[in-house]
């Protein structure tokens, strides 16, 4: 065992910086070491420290907590001013069978056993654990969890992975989040970056105290009214303004100006997250903290809990993702740590599957298979030719039902988007079976290929060409909107002046500011939204949310018009009117036609959606699809009105994001089509 006690000056914060900025990747010739910290002359050791001379990572034993994290000078990233148990963690949140909402227990994760599985000089990977037995029951999670954390030679930065599993025959539990979370020094980390136009000097953690700033409509939303530094007066912080959807979830963290230092959280591949590839997940926030979310129920609600039958058994890595650190010379514009971030993303995207994690429950390589093929589109009305699927996402994840893989959260996805010409190829899937799903923009619904897809090591798999045929009854007769499963092409409002984040001025994500659901109120006071086909613009006249409106007593229901003209109608014949939803949240939504107090409703989808996408300022949450069947008896000739009423009206997030709406005739005869919409 190499055991050496590491003093400070092994670290050479001048060789880091001149070594990272020119070549990115660090080379010094140091071994990875790891040495135990002990308490007095106690043969028991509360640290373990791991070092290859760029940084230095100490780890509480044995509860595999991150306590310091040692760079650039910086004594440590981590704010000591935290408890040990709160600086760098796994946590989840869990609760018994049976409990339907998104909160429940919440765990630190620490373990009761510590294990040295690999050590040499190339790389060092310890393991921290717990295990469940009965006499736990409704003490703790029903899952053995083993934490493992690695250091590289000649890396700037440690890699984490965990594997949670529960036994056949063990009790049932709910699990809404799991993830890794580390609590920055506020005093150095004061730059947050998610993206190239989502980045910004980010206010204080004391701005948020209760003398400091104003609780708005949920606790994580605050407006600060007497912040530290005046340039944040006015200011809102909210930690959802900062989501991401997970396919651009790759690589997010904070900047130290002076110093010029960055943490960052690099994850490689999403095969481990839930949801799929749009799933939208936190990233970094006020704090300054920084997370990797694998399980969440953000955008999803109770959908999205992951539920475990009693004595179903279980087995999933979360992981690895890498914690990367860099700096450059004060000469340097420290906005180059975002782009060597980025660069270094993408290496980490290049050596997936990794090559080093011991445990035999991360497949290597060789030890999976590949699928590729090519999708088309087949839609009569369109073309009379299959189109090319440009774009589309495709991916394998486990069977289910068309769609399922937006609420599948136990095992393994794997996403790609197709070429121009419809091709795709899916890589480095581990061992098991799927279904292959897809959905393609610029068209409704979910495909799902009819057979099981098996993976083996080594397969690949060629699929040839595979048909989407989306929903499709007659020619279209008008539409609203842009089938892409997201609200970003209609109107989004200013926002209310008094409630701004400076950020998201003038910016592509303007939907991401607090308080729009209330300027529906304003914008509507009297009357609700109406659209003419033919005359208005969705991406001007079509509010992006239909939601409650503000009374003096509370909230009401809102029903909006859809007007159209008909040249002709075909009395006996059947019209499909196509809703795809991108959120719902504790909503319903009616349908009538030609008579706003019709009862029954010609259609009414029930209470749908917990996703709350509207308060978390998010264009899309789940999607809906549904097919509206209307008689052509209840249409005329000339003026037409198709009523969309959402009457539950408890709160003013009750509401929908609609993503399309399209209205069919009745459909050709056989052998005849159109070629437009």
């Amino acid at each position: 065992m190499i055991s050496k006690l590491i003093t400070d000056d092994f670290l050479d914060p001048d060789h880091q910086c001149r070594s990272v900025y020119k070549i990115r990747v660090p080379t010094l010739q140091s071994s990875v070491c790891f040495y135990l910290a002990s308490r007095g002359c106690s043969l028991f050791h509360k640290n373990v420290t791991l070092t290859n001379g760029i940084l230095q990572v100490t780890i509480s034993n044995p509860d595999g907590i991150v306590t310091k994290i040692q760079y650039n000078g910086i004594e440590n990233l981590l704010e000591e001013r935290n408890a040990v148990d709160n600086r760098g963690y796994w946590d989840l949140v869990w609760s018994d069978l049976g409990f339907t909402g998104t909160t429940g227990t919440y765990d630190r994760i620490k373990g009761t056993n510590f294990r040295i599985i690999v050590e040499n000089e190339e790389q060092v990977e310890l393991s921290f654990t717990r295990e469940w037995d009965p006499s736990l029951k409704g003490k703790l999670v029903p899952l053995n969890i083993d934490k493992r954390f690695i250091m590289l030679r000649g890396s700037s930065g440690f890699y984490s992975y965990a594997i949670y599993e529960r036994m056949q025959g063990w009790p049932g539990f709910n699990l809404p989040e799991t993830r890794i979370a580390f609590k920055l020094n506020k005093d150095w980390f004061r730059y947050m970056a998610v993206a190239d136009n989502r980045q910004r000097k980010m206010p204080l953690p004391d701005d948020r105290l209760p003398e400091r700033c104003e609780v708005l409509a949920y606790p994580e939303a605050v407006r600060l009214t007497n912040p530290i530094e005046g340039e944040f007066i006015g200011e809102v912080d909210d930690k959802y303004e900062y989501s991401c959807n997970n396919k651009d979830l790759k690589v997010h963290g904070w900047i130290c100006t002076d110093p010029p230092t960055g943490f960052w959280q690099i994850t490689p591949s999403n095969e481990f997250r839930s949801g799929g590839p749009v799933k939208q997940n936190l990233t970094s926030h006020v704090g300054p903290t920084n997370l990797a979310m694998f399980f969440s129920a953000h955008y999803a609600g109770a959908d999205m809990v992951t539920v475990f039958a009693d004595g179903e058994a279980w087995k999933k890595v979360f992981g690895p993702v890498f914690m990367y650190v860099n700096c450059a010379p004060k000469e340097v514009d420290w906005h180059w740590l975002w782009y060597d971030a980025k660069e270094q993303e993408l290496d980490e995207e290049d050596k997936w599957p990794y090559w080093f994690p011991a445990s035999e429950d991360f497949p290597l390589s060789d030890n999976r298979g590949s699928v590729r093929g090519r999708l088309l589109v087949q839609d009569r009305y369109i073309s009379e030719d299959p189109l090319a699927s440009n774009g589309a996402y495709v991916g394998l994840a486990p069977p289910g039902e068309a769609g399922s893989w937006q609420r599948e959260s136990k095992g393994y996805q794997f996403w790609t988007t197709a070429d121009d010409d419809g091709y795709f190829s899916i890589n480095n899937i581990r061992v098991g079976d799927y279904y292959l799903y897809a959905w393609v923009p610029g068209f409704i619904g979910d495909y799902q290929c009819d057979a099981a897809i098996s993976i083996t090591p080594g397969c690949d798999i060629y699929m040839g060409d595979l048909v989407y045929q989306p929903l499709r009854d007659g020619p279209t007769l008008w539409e609203i909107g842009i089938p892409d499963r997201t609200a970003a092409e209609f109107y989004v409002p200013d926002p209310n002046p008094k409630y701004i984040n400076p950020l998201y001025v003038n910016h592509p994500d303007r939907f991401r500011q607090y308080g729009l659901w209330e300027r529906y109120s304003e914008l509507y006071p009297d009357q609700d939204l109406v659209y003419t086909v033919g005359v208005s613009d969705y991406s001007k006249d079509w509010f992006f949310a239909q939601v409650t409106r503000k009374t003096n007593g509370g909230y009401e229901g809102t029903t909006w018009q859809i007007r159209f003209k008909l040249e002709n109608v075909d009395q006996s014949g059947s019209y499909k009117l196509r809703l795809a939803l991108a959120s719902a949240n504790q909503a319903e939504l009616q349908v009538r036609v030609n008579d706003s107090s019709a009862n029954p409703p010609t259609f009414t989808s029930g209470l749908i959606g917990k996703d709350n996408a509207i308060a978390r300022h998010g264009i899309h949450g789940l999607y809906w699809l549904y097919t509206v069947d209307i008689q052509g008896g209840l249409l005329m000739q000339g003026d037409n009105t198709i009523f969309l009423t959402q009457p539950r009206s408890t709160s003013p997030f009750q509401g929908i994001l609609y993503d399309y709406i399209r209205l069919e005739g009745p459909s050709f005869p056989s052998g005849l089509k159109i070629s437009n919409h």
